[in-house]
């Protein structure tokens, strides 16, 4: 059924309403709280899906928890917890982040350690070596604990991560089984030749084709179990465990039913196009490269986009990091600001795809700017002149804008930034025709003119939803029942 529905799609026989939309962000793992880069990627991934779903379309959002690993059977170690104890109370912490942080309440929420996405993982195994492309061998790597990635002396500087350069770079010597990564060099390039929009931004795109062109090297997908037990078994051979990354890449399927449910997988991974993944620079080599060579193995569809995001330091360009006492977490910004405010400000304020030093009074200022006393007044002062006049108008036949080119292409903050130019467009208005006194002395032109700011209020109402959608609801209902905001939608922060 979906095949033939692709078909059509391709003839133009069929709407781009007709088409899904999948859409996820990476997995976090739960060795740590939640913390504000993570946070930027859910609700960055949440204003495109609530996007699509205005434009007509059947969404799939995924998100979750990656499990295994082993920083994570450290940490579990370290803090005295059965590990399936720890990982569980973490995730109780990343799952509320969907109520904090104002997201769809449909999102898919997977963890892998249920049991469907074990299931997933094992059969995916299993189609990887049945092609070929899996093999065991002893061997000797540099590795990173903290990446979970094995390191070249090129990636390390002073013979360190430079993403965890507080933890030393373990020597492991073992048998494992290997992907034979190092066959796909040419498939990729020729993948990223057919597929020019599959990395954003460009320069990341750059970035994974110059690797993949200097030569690929096949990764360990084992770990044994004597050694680090806490993991997927792999299928046939009970002393080992898969890698974390092989294990927890495969959520973009075992998500949408693979291999178990063709139908779910077909409409979601097939004729959607494929999955649009939100993801950290720190995840450009795994999704854009690891992920799509895996697929090639397993003879699945890759995916559609990948959108590299840039990493949020501290105010002073250093990264985030506990022991430097410089983090913040999404909650204290919610209760500081408002799910709404802090929605707004990673939409507008922090940079699309480079990284962004962020500080809490950079985030006041632009609140109480643009907020408080860009929209927050824009509103009170036209509900003002609309309800004690009692102007009203007819919000059924107002047209707005379907499509935004900015958010096709993952453009969060030019399309934010339009909504702005909006506000301060309607803010001139009111500054040079003085509606408020102009009806005073010829009605009819007044409440015209009051009529023309009710259609801009809520265009721009209708503009917000994806970005602000309880604020976007407060204001047309407003509208509606012309009513005055009972109290100030933003108040200043001083």
């Amino acid at each position: 059924m979906f095949n033939l529905l692709a078909k059509k799609l391709f003839r133009g026989q069929v709407s781009q309403k007709s088409v899904p939309f999948y859409i996820t962000t990476t997995l976090p793992y739960v060795n740590a709280e939640p913390h504000i880069g993570f946070a930027m990627e859910l609700v960055r991934a949440d204003i495109v899906a609530r996007y699509q779903k205005r434009l007509g379309r059947e969404v799939f959002f995924n998100t979750g928890t990656d499990e295994h690993g082993q920083k994570i059977y450290q940490k579990a170690l370290e803090s005295g917890q059965d590990v399936q104890t720890y990982v569980d109370s973490y995730t109780t912490k990343f799952k509320a982040l969907v109520p904090l942080l104002g997201i769809s309440s449909d999102i898919n929420f997977i963890r892998t350690t249920d049991k469907n996405h074990i299931k997933s993982a094992q059969a995916f195994w299993r189609l990887v070596d049945q092609n070929g492309f899996i093999y065991k061998k002893q061997y000797e790597t540099k590795y990173c604990v903290g990446c979970e990635l094995e390191k070249t002396d090129s990636e390390l500087e002073n013979s360190r991560c430079p993403v965890h350069p507080d933890k030393e770079i373990e020597l492991r010597a073992e048998e494992n089984y290997f992907f034979k990564y190092s066959a796909f060099e040419g498939q990729l390039l020729d993948l990223y030749e057919k597929n020019p929009n599959l990395v954003t931004p460009d320069f990341r795109f750059n970035e994974i084709k110059n690797f993949v062109k200097s030569g690929l090297r096949d990764f360990s997908i084992s770990r044994l179990k004597t050694k680090m037990p806490w993991g997927i078994e792999v299928p046939g051979d009970s002393d080992h465990v898969m890698y974390v990354w092989f294990d927890a890449l495969v959520n973009y399927i075992s998500a949408i039913g693979w291999p178990e449910d063709e139908a779910s997988f077909e409409k979601w991974a097939v004729l959607s196009g494929g999955m649009v993944q939100y993801a950290g620079k720190d995840n450009l080599r795994p999704q854009a490269g690891m992920w799509q060579a895996m697929l090639l193995a397993a003879g699945l569809p890759p995916s559609k986009n990948i959108i590299i995001d840039g990493f949020i330091n501290a105010s002073d360009g250093q990264k985030m990091s506990k022991s430097l006492g410089n983090t913040i977490g999404p909650k204290e910004l919610v209760d500081e600001f408002g799910v709404e405010a802090v929605r707004y400000y990673i939409a507008r304020h922090i940079n699309d795809f480079e990284d962004f030093d962020f500080s809490v009074e950079k985030m006041k200022e632009a609140y109480n700017a643009n907020l408080a006393n860009g929209l927050g007044n824009l509103v009170s002062r036209v509900m003002k002149m609309a309800s004690s006049n009692n102007v009203t108008i007819d919000t059924e036949n107002i047209a707005l804008p379907k499509n935004n080119n900015n958010l096709d292409v993952y453009r969060l903050n030019r399309a934010i930034d339009d909504i702005w130019v909006l506000i301060s467009k309607a803010d001139g208005f009111i500054q040079l025709e003085k509606p408020f006194s102009t009806i005073k002395t010829d009605q009819k032109k007044g409440e015209s003119q009051i009529q023309t700011l009710l259609r801009e209020l809520y265009q721009i109402a209708c503009m917000l939803e994806p970005f602000m959608p309880t604020t976007s609801a407060i204001i047309k209902n407003l509208i509606k029942e012309n009513k005055m905001p009972e109290v100030s939608l933003f108040v200043r922060k001083d």
